[in-house]
C-alpha cells in the first residue's frame, strides 16, 4: 500500500465539505468496517515505490471511546490536512499513514480496528472515516492501548526500517491507563492467533520500539493527572501532554519533523507553523507540548516551560528502552 501522490488542496476540500455536517454523516459506520476488522490480520505494509522512494510509516492509534471521540472528529473535519502540510513544509518526505481505532476489549464491541498505510488524501480520509466511533469504554480507568503496540510489533512491516533502519512512528491518543498486559484470550478473539501466555505491556512496548518511535498523546491538562504517571513509567518523555486535543496533528507533525531533523529546533518549527497561518497562541501551545521532547533531543537547548513536578523521573525501564 502507499501508492499515489498527496494533494493538500484536494484534502482541504474534502474536510471543508463536511465541516458543518453532523458527526453521524462523517463517521457512518454502525459496526466495525469489514476491511478494518482485525480478525485474521496478517501484515500492514508501508513500502517504497516510484512515487515514494523514501517511505516513512506513521500510525495514529486513536482512542475512540466516549471521552476521546472528539480527536477523530477534529482530524476528519479540519486537522489531518494540517498534519500533512506541516510535514511537507518541514521537508519530511514520503509519509504513509495508517489509522487504528482503539477501545476497551473488556467491554466494547469494536475495541480494535486497523486500516492500511496510505499516501493519498482520499485514501487516508477513507480509512479515518471508516473507523467506527463506538463511544464505549469501560469503567475501570483503563483502555486497550496495549493492543496498538501489539499490532505495531507483530503486524506491520515498514520499508523505512527494513531498508534504511529508520524507525516509523506510532502516536497513541488517550486519557486512560493501559491494561498491564496483552491478553492472549483477547488476541485470539479479536485477531484469531494463539499466544502461549499474556504479554506484559513493558515487553510489547519493547518489541514495538525496535522499529517504531512510540508516543502517547494526552489531550489536555485536565486529563493528565490520572494517567500521566503510569505512561511516564512506560514511555518517559515520549508522553506528550497537550494544551488542547485540537493540537494532536500539529504536535505529531512537530515530533516527526524534530526527530527526522527536518527542522533543527522549536524556533524553526514555530517559523514553519507561522508560515501556514497558524495563530500565534496555538503555535505557543504546540511548542509548550513539545518542550520536554525537544529537550530530550537537544539537552543543551533552553527549555521554554517549567517541568511539572514529579514528571521528570524516568524509570529504569524507560532508561533502558529509550536511553
Amino acid at each position: 500500500m502507499g501508492y499515489g501522490n498527496y494533494s493538500h488542496a484536494a484534502h482541504a476540500a474534502i474536510v471543508a465539505d463536511r465541516a458543518a455536517k453532523p458527526g453521524s454523516e462523517v463517521f457512518k459506520q454502525t459496526a466495525t468496517h469489514m476491511l478494518m476488522n482485525p480478525q485474521g490480520l496478517k501484515v500492514r505494509e508501508s513500502r517504497d515505490n516510484a512515487d515514494h522512494p523514501n517511505s516513512l510509516g506513521i500510525v495514529f492509534a486513536l482512542d475512540v471511546t466516549g471521552s476521546m471521540g472528539n480527536i477523530p472528529q477534529t482530524l476528519a473535519r479540519r486537522e489531518l490536512p494540517t498534519f500533512m502540510k506541516l510535514l511537507t513544509d518541514c521537508g519530511v518526505a514520503d509519509p504513509q499513514l495508517l489509522f487504528m481505532a482503539i477501545g476497551d476489549a473488556t467491554s466494547d464491541q469494536a475495541p480494535l480496528q486497523v486500516g492500511q498505510f496510505e499516501s493519498t488524501a482520499n485514501l487516508m480520509d477513507q480509512w479515518l472515516t471508516w473507523s467506527y466511533l463506538e463511544g464505549g469504554g469501560g469503567g475501570s480507568g483503563e483502555e486497550s492501548y496495549e493492543l496498538a503496540f501489539y499490532v505495531m510489533a507483530q503486524h506491520t512491516d515498514m520499508d523505512c526500517w527494513v531498508k534504511r533502519k529508520k524507525r516509523g512512528y506510532l502516536f497513541v491518543t488517550g486519557d486512560e491507563l493501559p491494561y498491564p498486559a496483552v491478553s492472549r484470550h483477547q488476541v485470539e478473539g479479536l485477531i484469531g492467533e494463539k499466544l502461549d501466555e499474556d504479554i506484559p505491556i513493558e515487553e510489547v512496548i519493547a518489541a514495538a520500539a525496535e522499529t517504531t518511535h512510540l508516543f502517547f498523546l494526552i489531550p489536555d491538562a485536565q486529563r493528565r493527572r490520572r494517567c500521566e504517571p503510569r505512561w511516564r513509567e512506560l514511555l518517559g518523555d515520549h508522553v506528550i501532554c497537550m494544551d488542547s486535543p485540537d493540537d494532536a496533528c500539529a504536535v505529531a507533525a512537530g515530533i516527526v519533523a524534530l526527530t527526522e531533523k527536518a527542522v533543527p529546533n522549536l524556533d524553526a518549527l514555530a517559523g514553519v507553523m507561522g508560515g501556514t497561518g497558524m495563530a500565534k497562541e496555538r503555535v505557543r501551545g504546540v511548542l509548550h507540548a513539545l518542550d520536554g521532547y525537544a529537550a530530550l533531543l537537544d539537552p543543551t537547548a533552553p527549555r521554554r516551560a517549567t517541568p511539572v513536578a514529579g514528571n521528570g523521573a524516568r524509570s529504569s525501564w524507560w532508561k533502558r528502552l529509550f536511553g
